[in-house]
């Protein structure tokens, strides 16, 4: 599964360490939105590869070969694959997106103002290089 996630949004390079350290099986690889790769993957895909033409950088995506998932099925398609507990979140799919998704709009809208921002895209350590696309 490949995980597209703004790069310079400090609480999306959080949340992607945090799946990092719960991913012993390697199988989640990322990149970020504003990537050429991250980039290359919305045109295929048929989403919006710039900012202030939608909503798509403020939504992680994820892409499991043709499938796409944005939001909060996103989210929770990705807790899933996590190790551990987590996998337990994954109930909350039972909830119409329709509901769930206002909750996960509302804290992307304000996650710059609360978690803050940098003004590149995070570099990966030598270790998890392979990991990021």
């Amino acid at each position: 599964m490949t995980i597209l996630f703004d790069g310079v949004c400090n609480f999306c390079n959080a949340s992607i360490n945090f799946i990092i350290d719960r991913d012993s099986k390697g199988i989640f690889k990322f990149a970020a939105l504003q990537s050429e790769v991250g980039q290359e993957l919305l045109k295929k895909f048929g989403l919006k590869t710039n900012d202030s033409e939608s909503r798509t950088f403020d939504s992680i995506v994820a892409i499991d070969g043709y499938k796409v998932y944005q939001k909060s099925d996103a989210a929770l398609e990705i807790a899933r694959r996590m190790d551990g507990i987590w996998k337990i979140f994954y109930v909350f799919i039972i909830i119409p997106a329709f509901l769930r998704n206002p909750v996960y709009d509302l804290i992307a809208r304000n996650r710059y103002r609360i978690f803050g921002r940098t003004d590149a895209c995070r570099i990966p350590t030598p270790e998890l290089k392979t990991r990021f696309l």
